[in-house]
């Protein structure tokens, strides 16, 4: 048998479990096993409280770039939609120069300048307004759309299809896509069938 042979000597393990109850021994220090237990407990719970630090870290630095998208996004509406108050107060403007043209004598000579200058004054309004986003709503010939248009009346008229605009009131506008008045329409139905009574 060679030295190191004679010194690996069986281990009895109720010797080894006996010395491990009472003390182990670090580097030549002796520990407590109680002291070590104490240690691993609060290992677990500072890993424990580092894992819920780091999410709640993550779930904050996701609701800040929540509120900064959400935050660009208004700001955007509020640049895009700013001018619609002033925009819906210029509308019936509009309106009363669309309706002196339709209603004036063109073939009074001393009123055509007059007309003229009405004409160019409308023209001139709408292309500022269409430059800030502000565009009319002329559905005539269209199919009904809830969404854009007023509905003011239905009538029967078998020449054009059900739900049909065949008439408009008064024109709508929206502004950057968004409706800030529908326009005013007459729509068409379809004509009831009639009941022949036989006396």
């Amino acid at each position: 048998m060679t030295n190191q042979e004679q010194t690996q000597e069986p281990i009895d393990q109720e010797t080894l479990a006996a010395e491990q109850s009472e003390t182990i021994a670090i580097e030549g220090m002796a520990i407590d096993p109680a002291y070590v237990v104490e240690l691993e407990q609060k290992l677990e719970q500072a890993t424990n409280q580092a894992v819920e630090e780091k999410d709640r870290a993550l779930r904050t630095v996701a609701e800040m770039e929540n509120l900064r998208r959400r935050t660009a996004l208004d700001v955007e509406k509020a640049h895009k939609f700013a001018l619609e108050k002033f925009a819906s107060e210029l509308l019936p403007v509009l309106d009363n120069l669309e309706r002196t043209l339709q209603v004036a004598d063109k073939t009074n000579e001393a009123v055509k300048p007059l007309l003229e200058g009405v004409e160019l004054t409308l023209k001139s309004m709408a292309n500022s307004v269409a430059k800030f986003g502000v565009i009319a709503i002329d559905p005539q010939g269209q199919l009904f759309d809830p969404n854009q248009h007023q509905a003011m009346s239905m009538i029967e008229n078998p020449d054009v299809a059900p739900n049909t605009v065949i008439a408009v009131m008064q024109k709508g506008y929206e502004l950057n896509g968004r409706v800030i008045r529908p326009a005013m329409v007459m729509v068409s139905k379809a004509p009831t069938a009639s009941v022949n009574v036989e006396v």
